[in-house]
């Protein structure tokens, strides 16, 4: 019997920055790597003709930015309008392939896990899933959207172990 293939990996131009490093030892690079291609092999929402994740020309480019609090509350204010730091946010440049970066903030991703009285990585693994599926197209403005959204979030998560995030009735992230 053979098994189905798994679509192959899509080719990916990927980058760390720690502008806040309080986090740095517990998120090694291979695992962030990890936890952005199955994201990506969510795809978009809609991708165009003859574009799905074997058919690509251009790589998928994602820079994950870990920030302090200040540098958080600076973004979200100058994109989003919004006078506080936030979890995560997505700045993406093209859907297919995806382009984006992704800043997570540090202290507001801490807090949060606390609160919510999940391990910090779980947590940081949930955050960068819902990042680059936002990179993808994805969005939680409607019901219907979020509904979509977090059932993507939780396929993928799953590969990992990780339980339905959503399942306590946790907040969903901001970004």
């Amino acid at each position: 019997m053979t098994r189905p293939q798994q679509p192959a990996a899509p080719t990916l131009r990927f980058s760390v920055q720690f502008a806040d490093a309080t986090h740095r030892a517990q998120l090694p690079r291979a695992l962030l790597l990890r936890w952005v291609r199955a994201a990506l092999r969510v795809g978009p929402d809609q991708a165009e003709p003859g574009e799905g994740p074997h058919r690509l020309r251009e790589p998928h480019q994602i820079t994950l930015r870990f920030v302090e609090e200040d540098e958080g509350r600076a973004l979200n204010h100058a994109y989003r309008g919004k006078d506080y730091a936030t979890n995560v946010l997505t700045f993406d440049y093209s859907h297919w392939p995806t382009q984006a970066d992704v800043v997570l903030c540090s202290p507001v991703v801490q807090r949060e896990a606390q609160a919510q009285h999940k391990p910090l990585l779980t947590h940081y693994a949930h955050l960068v899933v819902h990042g680059v599926l936002h990179a993808q197209g994805w969005d939680h403005q409607t019901e219907r959207e979020a509904q979509e959204m977090e059932r993507r979030e939780v396929a993928v998560l799953q590969r990992f172990g990780i339980p339905d995030p959503y399942a306590h009735g946790s907040d969903m992230p901001a970004g």
